[in-house]
């Protein structure tokens, strides 16, 4: 008894959540730009980090682990 596997039915969740993403990133950019004027007037060196420590910001802040949870499993948490 051959048992053929279910046709995979893609979901939903992945190409909403995908484009979630993009207007998460859209978004953060925006904000950072509008900060670049202020950003702007600190030592090259000061610069860097400032970037650097709202880049890391980003990947904590945003909720992207539990966004990309949904998408796979349509739970906003694993398990």
């Amino acid at each position: 008894m051959n048992r053929q596997p279910a046709p995979y039915e893609p979901s939903w969740r992945k190409p909403v959540g995908m484009f979630i993403i993009l207007a998460l990133i859209a978004l953060w950019a925006i904000l950072i730009g509008s900060l670049s004027g202020l950003i702007g007037r600190l030592p090259m060196i000061a610069q860097v980090p400032v970037y650097v420590f709202l880049g890391l910001i980003w990947i904590w802040v945003l909720p992207l682990k539990r966004l990309l949870a949904w998408m796979e499993t349509g739970r906003w948490r694993r398990g």
